[in-house]
């Protein structure tokens, strides 16, 4: 398709709507021009399940402001690059809400990735254009996952660097499928294949299939390919000579690979399940493709047959259900090691040049209405959800309130209902009156509800427990005249540090799962631990992952802390012999 003119034949000037019909590029920058207003100040957000996953983005920023590496000075399950992004955006926006600044902020990425395949695409369809960006905003604007994992409706404050490769596969995929001009394919492939290995490895791991299925099918030229290499590779290698950070982060995936033995198999069963209804349409989709170009993937195979050369390769690899089948592969290989995530949003450039294609062959034929079907069965669950989800969330907010607090600075600008908000109190009453009956569930490795960690009630409960314990510090470096200059959680994520203007102290593990992400403690982290000034073990309930955390940490604390009670529902570990503040 011919792109239009940019003037009129009178010579007047065009109207902004004509421009912004010709130039997708035009609403990509007014969407991020506006993105400043809702970050200016902190909104508040109806909480939803495991919501405190994204407090963890608050901990890393506040120790990058402090000089630390990831990987190098503290132990992180994913990469590095997503926890500096949001550290700049925190800088920038610092009263933004942090769900808002840990989700939007790897569009410092991905959107001039994007505006460069625009630009390519644009050039010979704005309509295609519009088809690639409209999908591309609605998905990293709206912060949900595409997977149910909680009835009740809420922000999905969870899975965030999943999202994030989900939108850097679609901005590789947008590329390798509809770039045309080498240098643009070459750029956007490799600093989308950069940015996946240092938001998360599994992500360069679904890259991968993506980048070897265009090769392979001649649309990754040579050249582009050697280009892309070299810029990766070369990166990759500045980044090691300057900080260590590489060699470090690879020492951190061969941890997670030992504490994560479970098999592959199972865990591709499982994603595969989650997403059926996706992967059922792209069967159906490439058994439709399948007969569809039968002939035509005959006729290639006799032409390579007859004369095996590169070329000849290419034209034989490069069919639709090839490109379906690695696609699928490269979804289901990164979604098998997630919990949230938007899953095979990447699909869509693939399913928009097959339903193009499709039409220049079959037209409005019963062949074509077949392949559109399967298609967009593929493409509208996740978009569906998502905007469900939203819907539900915000509208849903109206009959929330926002919780009461006075230490949590912008972390506390979440909404609840009342009735889950009187929940919390009883429970912390509960937890309170009855904590041995809790710790001897913790004992059994047992919770005291199978998603304790996704109830809302609990992450209510969790921060209203988190700002009675930084008022309880305060009290007590005031009777005391002490002043607590490095602050660690035996628990899942530690906020204090940035909420308080203090420090965490290095070598230990952020998003501490000691089921997933946790590696025993070498002698670093243990004097670490040793030197730390206090020590927050919450009991409000104590749970099994609680448990296992204080006793790997605990050798560490026995001989320099003493333990008291700081809170009904957080005991201390208080270094001894801790200067008197002048």
């Amino acid at each position: 398709m011919q792109a239009p003119t940019d003037t009129v034949s009178s010579g007047r000037r065009p109207r902004l709507g004509a421009i912004v019909a010709r130039r997708p590029l035009t609403v990509l920058a007014l969407t991020v021009g506006c993105l400043p207003l809702a970050l200016i100040g902190t909104l508040v957000m109806p909480i939803g399940p495991m919501y405190w996953d994204h407090y963890i983005y608050l901990d890393a920023a506040n120790r990058i402001f402090d000089g630390q590496i990831p990987s190098v000075d503290f132990f992180a399950p994913v990469g590095g690059l997503g926890y500096y992004l949001f550290a700049a955006w925190l800088y920038l926006f610092p009263n933004g809400h942090a769900l808002l600044l840990s989700s939007w902020s790897m569009m410092t990425v991905t959107v001039p990735l994007m505006a460069l395949v625009v630009w390519d695409v644009q050039k010979r369809s704005p309509a295609v254009g519009y088809a690639l960006l409209l999908p591309f905003l609605f998905f990293s604007l709206l912060p949900f996952n595409t997977g149910e994992f909680y009835p009740y409706p809420g922000s999905d404050g969870f899975g965030i660097y999943n999202r994030q490769i989900c939108q850097l596969l679609y901005v590789l995929a947008a590329s390798l499928v509809f770039v045309r001009g080498w240098r643009v394919l070459a750029a956007v492939t490799a600093l989308a294949m950069v940015a996946l290995l240092f938001t998360k490895v599994t992500g360069i791991a679904a890259g991968t299939v993506l980048c070897l299925m265009a090769f392979l099918a001649g649309r990754l030229p040579l050249r582009a390919a050697l280009a892309a290499a070299a810029v990766f590779f070369a990166t990759i290698g500045l980044l090691e000579l300057a900080t260590g950070i590489v060699s470090a982060y690879a020492a951190d995936i061969r941890s997670l690979i030992l504490i994560n033995d479970a098999s592959l198999l199972p865990r591709l069963m499982q994603a595969a399940s989650i997403n059926f209804g996706v992967i059922l349409s792209c069967g159906i989709l490439a058994l439709a493709l399948f007969f569809n170009e039968f002939a035509v993937f005959v006729e290639r195979m006799r032409a390579f047959a007859a004369k095996p050369r590169f070329a000849s390769l290419a034209a034989v690899a490069d069919q639709s259900f090839f490109w379906l089948a690695s696609f699928v592969i490269a979804g289901l290989l990164f979604e098998s090691q997630n919990t949230g995530s938007q899953a095979f949003i990447f699909l869509w450039p693939l399913l928009l040049a097959i339903l193009l294609e499709s039409y220049r062959r079959k037209g409005p034929s019963v062949a074509f209405a077949v392949i559109a079907v399967a298609a967009l069965g593929a493409a509208l669950p996740p978009a569906l959800t998502v905007a469900q989800k939203a819907a539900r969330a915000w509208i849903g907010a109206v009959n929330t309130v926002p919780i009461e607090n006075r230490n949590l600075k912008g972390m506390g600008a979440v909404s609840v209902r009342d009735i889950l908000n009187q929940r919390a109190e009883r429970l912390r009453a509960n937890y309170v009156d009855y904590r041995a009956t809790y710790e001897a569930l913790a004992s059994a490795n047992e919770l005291p509800s199978f998603l304790l960690h996704s109830d809302l009630d609990f992450q209510v409960l969790w921060l209203q427990t988190v700002d009675g314990a930084i008022a309880a510090i305060g009290d007590y470096e005031a009777a005391n005249k002490v002043r607590f200059e490095t602050i660690m959680t035996i628990d899942f994520t530690n906020p204090f540090p940035w909420l308080m203007g203090r420090h965490a102290p290095k070598h230990l593990a952020i998003g501490a799962d000691p089921y997933r992400a946790v590696p025993p403690p070498d002698q670093r982290a243990r004097d670490a631990v040793a030197a730390v000034d206090l020590a927050l073990y919450p009991t409000c309930p104590p749970t099994a992952a609680r448990l296992k955390l204080l006793k790997l940490y605990e050798p560490a604390l026995a001989a320099g802390h003493r333990r008291i009670t700081l809170t009904p529902c957080f005991d201390a570990f208080v270094r001894n012999g801790l200067a008197v503040r002048p």
